[in-house]
């Protein structure tokens, strides 16, 4: 029976939907070092990566961060940006990238607190942090694969490969066939 108070209920607690493949990501522009912002719109002409997650420091993050710094050159190979994001400041960014040898940004969505990931639904507002939500946009800038996982779950990235496999090399954009 669908629509019982039940089922309401499960709606009522079950966490928002990722901003879906087809719409154009929104643009942001947030710090990426204490003097210095990233804008989403200075990487078109490539894919992009965005990792969303909870917080630095925290155990399932390292992991999924570390797997993400691992696969950089497979990443690279389909010509992607990867940026990760979290309600973190810079500073604390800085620090956790440094200890873990991060060698992608991590971008602050720190004040306004979440409104970039407010913007790609992927903000857990009763708890303050960021969602653990993954975004595959396309070099036009166009969501075309998002996903979000478990708070407490590593994703991996077997989604996000697929997803960059799925379009369109950048060197046979325009190509004759």
């Amino acid at each position: 029976m669908t629509g019982g108070p039940e089922n309401r209920a499960q709606q009522a607690t079950s966490p928002p939907a990722p901003l879906a493949s087809g719409i154009p990501a929104p643009d942001f522009a947030l710090a990426s070092g204490p003097d210095s912002q990233l804008r989403l719109s200075d990487l078109r002409g490539r894919p992009v990566i965005l990792v969303f997650y909870p917080a630095d420091w925290s155990p399932v993050c390292g992991d999924e961060l570390a797997l993400f710094n691992e696969l950089l050159p497979e990443f690279q190979r389909h010509e992607a940006e990867l940026v990760g994001i979290s309600v973190d400041g810079v500073w604390c960014h800085r620090a956790y990238a440094d200890a873990r040898h991060l060698r992608f940004p991590l971008l602050a969505d720190f004040e306004p607190k979440g409104a970039v990931s407010r913007a790609y639904n992927a903000y857990r507002a009763r708890d303050g942090f960021s969602d653990r939500a993954l975004f595959v946009l396309d070099q036009d800038g166009i969501i075309r694969w998002s996903y979000l996982s478990p708070v407490d779950v590593n994703p991996g990235a077997d989604g996000v490969l697929a997803a960059l496999e799925a379009l369109p090399s950048p060197a046979n954009i325009g190509a004759p066939s």
